[in-house]
């Protein structure tokens, strides 16, 4: 993904709450991580997975409860569109969906949704929370918490 390192850096410089925010993009990069690990199990659409990653908090204005920002977060991704990256529209409309939805407390049967929101979850433990089986769409994300963790795709900051 030869326009990723661009988009990040884009998406950083506008980030309102601080590189150093707990929904910053330390936690963007592991929910990548962990995204991408599902998705190589899954058959999530990787791109999808990627940019989720990117634009699910990148639009919060505040640490604690910031109702819509997933919503503003996929409205952002559709500034960018065609501008910084591209993706088809049904898998546009899988990432518009997974950002906008991700807060709402539901599951997926949809692959890539389902790798986006668990991966978005397996962090949780990055604000004191152990995620939960039954909040895991995917098999994967349910194996995860249910044997712990694996070291490599850890919720906390390796140090």
């Amino acid at each position: 993904m030869t326009w990723y390192p661009d988009l990040w850096q884009h998406v950083i410089a506008q980030f309102a709450c601080g590189v150093d925010s707990i929904h910053g993009p330390s936690h963007w990069k592991r929910v990548e991580r962990n995204g991408l690990f599902i998705a190589e199990r899954t058959g999530a659409i990787v791109d999808v997975v990627t940019l989720f990653a990117l634009f699910h908090d990148s639009r919060r204005v505040n640490e604690d409860q910031d109702d819509g920002h997933g919503e503003r977060g996929a409205a952002f991704a559709a500034t960018l569109r065609g501008v910084m990256f591209d993706l088809p529209d049904p898998h546009f409309d899988l990432l518009h969906h997974a950002c906008a939805r991700h807060t709402d407390g539901q599951l997926s049967d949809d692959p890539t949704i389902g790798a986006c929101w668990d991966a978005d979850r397996l962090d949780l433990g990055r604000v004191g929370i152990i995620p939960s089986e039954n909040f895991m769409s995917t098999v994967v994300g349910r194996v995860m918490v249910a044997h712990g963790l694996d070291e490599r795709y850890t919720t906390r900051e390796q140090a």
